[in-house]
């Protein structure tokens, strides 16, 4: 017997279904197919502090303020965890006024360089530009911390080739890698 047109066939799509988060799963499309972007702090040991998963065609800067309040560093004996790191090292890609205008609110000095776009904006605008954002490129060089936390974790299969299906058992594999970088290498 065939069902009536209108019957219910299947589930909505998950494209169009307003209650599925987006970014769901971590996933996005690109050229390359399928990827995943961690977003990651570390410290100066090249141990991951803090992590999240966003789509791999999803930009950098938005998840920036997301990634440093996040930041939770245990105290040695008692007291309340660090939350503000002395300073963030960070690449061009996390460069923008709101970015920098949240850690001089927090107090926290940055060490990012300017894109070539927003120098020359500022130039244009003649002396209504403003004085462009102080810059250490001694502390800059310091940044590698991260790449090679990356490649730490890149040392584990399952983080570099993301074999698993749902984002939070992704999170999960991400976690244990961290967790036995950290064991490696404990705080003296």
């Amino acid at each position: 017997m065939p069902c009536p047109r209108s019957w219910s066939r299947g589930a909505l799509p998950n494209d169009k279904n307003p209650a599925a988060r987006p970014g769901r799963e971590a996933l996005g499309r690109s050229r390359g197919g399928l990827s995943t972007k961690i977003q990651l702090t570390a410290d100066r040991r090249c141990r991951p502090v803090t992590r999240i998963l966003t789509p791999g065609q999803h930009g950098d800067c938005p998840q920036f303020i997301a990634l440093l309040q996040a930041v939770r560093i245990a105290r040695r004996g008692t007291g309340r965890p660090r939350t503000r790191p002395g300073r963030a090292m960070a690449d061009k890609a996390y460069s923008s006024a709101a970015n920098r205008a949240y850690l001089r609110r927090r107090g926290i000095q940055a060490v990012i360089p300017v894109k070539e776009d927003q120098n020359k904006h500022r130039r244009n605008r003649g002396s209504a530009g403003g004085r462009p954002p102080a810059f250490d490129a001694a502390r800059y060089k310091e940044r590698n911390t991260v790449e090679r936390c990356f490649a730490k974790l890149k040392q584990f299969r399952a983080v570099a080739a993301r074999y698993d299906k749902r984002d939070f058992m992704y999170q999960a594999t991400v976690d244990v890698a961290s967790i036995r970088i950290w064991l490696r290498d404990p705080v003296p």
